[in-house]
């Protein structure tokens, strides 16, 4: 199977190289850009791709097509793409809050994957969740599945609903544990650390923490208690961010980008 990537940012790229790295196609993966300037970076940096500044060129070419720019950008896609491809072509989006029937009347194709991806795709860490139109066959999402796969974890999901679900839970999840981590090192500057010691002291605190809760059967309350005791240390924090409302304010702030992702699909 052959696969075009359409967009060479970031995202396009991470799955480009990921989808390559695991071997999972036969094909030399094609990369559609906009520029030929885009397109020599492309050349110099990642020489394992095929690039195409023409949608003519490339896009009947493709089994599969991933498109991977923002938002934004998508009717231009649509528009310069639509007179090429072919109705047994499947589509994965990776754009956030753009609709599988955005997708299908822009294109005038069937099978269309919508996916939500995160940050740590870049380093193979990262969560994709994804669901398809109803002409998808079981087969093909096997296949998605395994490419979305290849950056992380990708987790089928039931309902476009659920995709916007986890955009408020996964796809924005990384920046709140970053929220956490910035506090967490801005306090021990304060207490005199350096930038590099606080750094440590932070990442290997949330890694240690992640590794033993997703290593262990204990639930997240369960280790709580283990650490804190009564009048320690741990309990003076943690009794701080219950009067604070801290975890229903954390919840407040899931839904508020649930919410929003709902507002941007309907936009």
């Amino acid at each position: 199977m052959k696969l075009l990537v359409i967009g060479g940012g970031n995202m396009g790229l991470t799955y480009a190289k990921g989808i390559h790295n695991a071997q999972l196609l036969g094909e030399e993966i094609m990369v559609l850009e906009k520029s030929e300037e885009s397109i020599n970076i492309l050349k110099n940096k990642e020489p394992q791709f095929k690039g195409y500044t023409s949608a003519e060129q490339c896009v009947p070419q493709a089994d599969i097509i991933m498109i991977a720019v923002k938002p934004f950008h998508s009717d231009d896609v649509f528009k310069q793409i639509v007179p090429f491809v072919k109705n047994e072509q499947l589509i994965i989006s990776v754009m956030a809050g753009v609709k599988i029937s955005t997708i299908q009347v822009g294109l005038g194709l069937d099978k269309v994957i919508r996916s939500m991806p995160n940050l740590p795709a870049m380093i193979n860490k990262g969560m994709t969740t994804f669901t398809g139109s109803e002409q998808v066959s079981e087969e093909e999402l096997i296949i998605v599945e395994k490419l979305l796969s290849s950056t992380g974890k990708a987790i089928k999901v039931k309902t476009e609903d659920d995709i916007d679900k986890t955009t408020g839970l996964s796809g924005s999840g990384s920046a709140y544990i970053f929220y956490f981590m910035e506090a967490m090192m801005e306090s021990a500057k304060e207490m005199g650390f350096s930038e590099k010691e606080a750094k440590a002291i932070t990442t290997q605190t949330f890694g240690g923490a992640v590794d033993l809760f997703s290593q262990k059967e204990e639930t997240t309350s369960a280790w709580i208690n283990k650490v804190c005791s009564k009048g320690g240390t741990t309990i003076a924090a943690i009794n701080t961010f219950e009067d604070k409302h801290v975890k229903e304010n954390i919840k407040k702030g899931i839904f508020a980008a649930y919410n929003r992702a709902v507002e941007l699909g309907n936009s």
